[in-house]
């Protein structure tokens, strides 16, 4: 199956595990899914991943994260913002906060992918790739 946009692919495979409580999901391995799922484990979001491959196709296994007793996934909202019809940029100055700080929002810059926090504290700004929290 061919995707045009593999970050809305990653966000709503994750969406969908989480409705039926899947405890692991598969996402296909790109550089971008790499670096927004190890963005995901330094901020808590999930637990671990790890990448294998299956004849020439890469994946990620993501564990998924949730609060002890009641089963509700730490991640309440993953909303896409640029999306390939219309990229969204911010510049350092006007970089988003995602509920007060308490989320994080997804930058691509120029030195990588990183959280809004990250690249206000190295004043870069860049593309708006999602909001979570």
């Amino acid at each position: 199956m061919v995707v045009t946009d593999t970050i809305s692919d990653m966000l709503t495979r994750i969406r969908n595990a989480h409705m039926v409580k899947h405890q692991i999901v598969e996402i296909p391995a790109t550089k971008m899914s790499i670096a927004i799922s190890s963005i995901l484990k330094e901020e808590g979001f999930i637990q671990d991943f790890e990448s294998y491959s299956e004849g020439l196709k890469k994946y990620l296994l993501l564990s998924l994260k949730y609060v002890e007793k009641s089963r509700e996934p730490v991640i309440a909202n993953l909303q896409r913002v640029s999306k390939p019809g219309l990229r969204v940029y911010a510049n350092s100055k006007k970089l988003p906060k995602v509920l007060n700080n308490l989320g994080i929002a997804i930058i691509s810059t120029s030195k990588g992918v990183m959280t809004n926090l990250k690249a206000k504290e190295l004043g870069i700004g860049g593309e708006v790739l999602c909001y979570i929290w």
